[in-house]
This record gives C-alpha cells, structure tokens and sequence, in this order.
C-alpha cells in the first residue's frame, strides 16, 4: 500500500489532518489501533477555540457543530464567594470559543472521512515508523490479523503520547520538558442542565472546581483531588455536596443536581517534545506535547499542528520549496510553550497544592484580583482562552 501522507491515528487530529489534505488534493492513508465506536466514545476535550471552529468550518466539517453546539462568550472566575465574568468579545475584538465534545468533533470528521476520503482503517495497529530519513519512509501495521506496510512520503505520527511515532525519533536528538501535578480532577457527567450558562472555574480553599457542560441537558464537572484518586471512592453524595461548597457564593447561587452517569479521573501533566519533526516524520497533538486540561488547550493545540503541517505540504507542492515544512517544528512549539505557560498559569491560579501556606493562598487571591481589576490581565487570559494564532 503506497500513499503520500501516512496518519498514525484517528483521533481530531489525525482525521482532521486527512480532511485537510483531502481538499488540498494530497491523498493520504489513516491508520488507528482502535475500533470506530472507540473513537467515538472516547471522552476528551469539549471546548473549541476560534482558530479550531473556523477551521472546522472552513474543512467543511462544520455544519452539525454550528447547529448542536454552544457558543460560549466568556468565564466565569469565583474566589472567596465572590463572581467574575471575564467577557471574551469585548477583550479580544470578537473572539469566542464553542462548547461541542471532541466525540462529535471525531464523528463528524469520520462520516467525511468515510463519504469522501481515502483509506481509514480501524483495528489497524501501527507497529513501527521506518526509514524516516529516507525519501520513503514506511509504517508497519498489523491490520486483520496480517501485518503490512504503507509506504509513504511523509509520516505525520498523531497516536498520542504512548505511539509509536514518537519512538521513531532518536533519543540522542530528543529534548524532553516535563511537569506533574500532585492532583487530579475527578471528573463527572450528570443528567442535569447546567447550572450557569457559561464555564465556571472556581478557587476554593479546599481545592478547584470546574462547572463545564456537554449539552443543554448535561453537566460536565470537576474536583480537584488528590493525584492517584479512585473515582469509585467517592459516592454521588459525596461528590455533589464537596461542589456546592466549592461553588459556594455570597449571593445565593446554587448548584443543580442531577444523576451521575459517568465517574473518571484525570492525571494532571506537562510535556513538551523536541524536535516535533524528524526527517520526514512530524509529530502532532498528543504525541509531541501535553497540557494540564486547565486552560482546554489540547485538540486545540492539535489542531493547530496539523494546519501547520497542511498549509506546508501544500506549499512544498505549489512552489516546490521546503521552507515551510522545514520550519514546521520552530513554528509549532512557538504556540507550543504559550499554550503551556497559559496552562500553567491558570493552573498554579486556580488549584490548591498539598502543603500550600497562606502566603500562597494569597498570592493566588492577588492574581485573581488583578483580572478581575485589569482590563490588561483580563485580556491577557481571554486572548489565550479563546486561542493563539494558527498563522
């Protein structure tokens, strides 16, 4: 099997990269381990910057989001019972962001895919990048019991952080940046409508809380909790009552209730990758960078990784120059490193760390207050809620 771009998993990005080549006329394979209902229910990210969205939509795979998804134009900030709203248009000349689950993001792109696209296989795991500093580089692949090989000109790895892709690097020519968290969020998604109509992100002395949403009749929300939590661990009630105290306000607000219909938790972590580019091997998302999930940057980082590898394979076809694949790692990691320090930063804000002083929990109370009093502070998050520049 021969093809120009090999794709290494069907996630966002790797559907998206094949959307986008697709249209440019550059014929691609995707491959992805697991099955499509997998794919589809896989429970990732939900909120869409505006670089994402009007990609999306300029992909052609817009259409179902413009309809089912929830325009967002701002955040919520509470801290010591009070509410900030921070307004994402009047800071930023219009930008917003777009709740719509990464499942129907992946749903939408697969349908596409399938309809009009080349070759995606599912079940088809990915064993080996090879000869990715030849002008041929090869993915082996087992697929149906049988092993293969697609033969490409380009490999563009967006099989997470435990692929094979990122192997495929030397480790003499990798440089690794990494950061744990000592806590995770322990994440639910409720039967409920949600309880305010924009993201609710609130510091709390006992620890953070998010207020996010899948739908107008489903709650998605979290708690800070110590790393290495067991979600069974916490009963519903337990859970409910430790967010209406974190979400406590001095003017009476209150949290609905609804039946839990899914428990989970999430690691916290930073991680950077460098080279993103070896030979003729590009790494994308997850594969070349994580982010802790405070600032929703990752299939937005994603994104922005394969429209930087499309707009430069597209050039290198139309103008026959390689300067844009070329600088295709320099370009990604600068929006790299900003989503990073913006994820940092609203993490370290916002979270209690095991051990903090009340120096500490003041310092973090100074922060919040300089947003909610500064309309450069505020601007500041709200250009880098609502996303970095794709170009």
């Amino acid at each position: 099997m021969r093809t120009t771009v090999g794709i290494i998993g069907a996630g966002p990005a790797g559907l998206l990269l094949a959307r986008l080549l697709h249209n440019a006329g550059i014929d691609s394979v995707v491959l992805e381990s697991r099955d499509r209902a997998y794919v589809e229910q896989r429970q990732r990210a939900g909120i869409l910057e505006q670089g994402t969205v009007d990609v999306l939509r300029a992909a052609g795979a817009g259409e179902r989001m413009d309809r089912e998804g929830l325009r967002h134009d701002g955040i919520e900030l509470r801290y010591d019972r009070r509410r900030h709203r921070i307004d994402f248009p009047a800071l930023t000349g219009g930008r917003s962001v777009m709740v719509y689950a990464q499942t129907e993001v992946c749903k939408d792109l697969i349908a596409l895919q399938l309809k009009e696209g080349g070759p995606l296989l599912f079940g088809a795991q990915a064993l080996a990048v090879e000869g990715a500093e030849s002008d041929s580089p090869r993915v082996r692949f087992r697929h149906e019991g049988r092993e293969s090989v697609l033969e490409c000109d380009y490999v563009v790895g967006c099989d997470g952080s435990w692929g094979v892709a990122r192997t495929a690097v030397p480790a003499e020519l990798t440089r690794t940046f990494e950061r744990t968290y000592p806590f995770a969020w322990l994440g639910i998604l409720a039967d409920v409508a949600p309880s305010h109509d924009e993201l609710v992100y609130a510091r709390h002395d006992r620890g953070f809380a998010l207020l996010s949403m899948r739908s107008p009749s489903v709650s998605r929300l979290y708690l800070q909790v110590p790393e290495g939590t067991d979600a069974e661990a916490w009963s519903d009630e337990e859970i409910w009552r430790e967010l209406e105290r974190r979400f406590e306000t001095a003017d009476g607000w209150r949290l609905e209730r609804g039946p839990i219909t899914q428990k989970s938790v999430t690691p916290m972590r930073s991680y950077v990758h460098e080279p993103m580019r070896h030979g003729r091997l590009f790494l994308a998302g997850d594969a070349a960078h994580i982010v802790p999930p405070t600032g929703a940057k990752g299939l937005n980082l994603a994104v922005g990784d394969v429209v930087t590898f499309a707009r430069a394979l597209a050039h290198r076809r139309e103008t026959g120059s390689q300067e844009l694949l070329d600088a295709y790692s320099r370009t990604c990691l600068r929006r790299v490193w900003q989503a990073e320090r913006f994820s940092y930063e609203m993490t370290t804000t916002l979270h209690r760390t095991p051990g903090a002083t009340r120096f500490d929990d003041r310092l973090q109370l100074a922060r919040l207050e300089r947003i909610a009093s500064s309309r450069a502070a505020a601007t500041d998050l709200a250009e880098g809620y609502t996303g970095f520049p794709l170009d």
